[in-house]
């Protein structure tokens, strides 16, 4: 699985649209964070992020932090780093950041929901 990048504004709003019929994934990295990168490196090295069963959107906050605080601002989920966050149906399913974010914990979350 490759990730979808996350880079104009447009495209969250597009994701919101798309939960509805689909959970969403979206993960906030700040590429200036070892926390940040070993959290990437251990979603991306997941059987669920391999599988791709969902759209997985990337959003690399040092370049587009006004579309990290818009999408904090539309699911009243504060901004960390780094943070996963899923929708589905329009709502926050699902919300974790730094060491806790848990693939196989989404995996269960998203198949609750269907």
């Amino acid at each position: 699985m490759s990730w979808q990048q996350l880079t104009e504004l447009a495209q969250w709003q597009s994701i919101q649209s798309a939960s509805f019929e689909q959970a969403q994934i979206v993960f906030k990295h700040s590429t200036r964070c070892s926390i940040s990168a070993m959290a990437l490196n251990r979603f991306e090295s997941s059987a669920f992020f391999k599988k791709a069963i969902v759209p997985c959107w990337y959003l690399d906050l040092i370049q587009f932090r006004s579309i990290s605080d818009q999408i904090a601002a539309d699911t009243h989920v504060q901004h960390e780093s780094p943070q996963c966050i899923v929708l589905f149906k329009g709502e926050v399913i699902y919300t974790e950041s730094h060491g806790m974010i848990d693939a196989q914990t989404i995996l269960e979350k998203i198949n609750h929901f269907l």
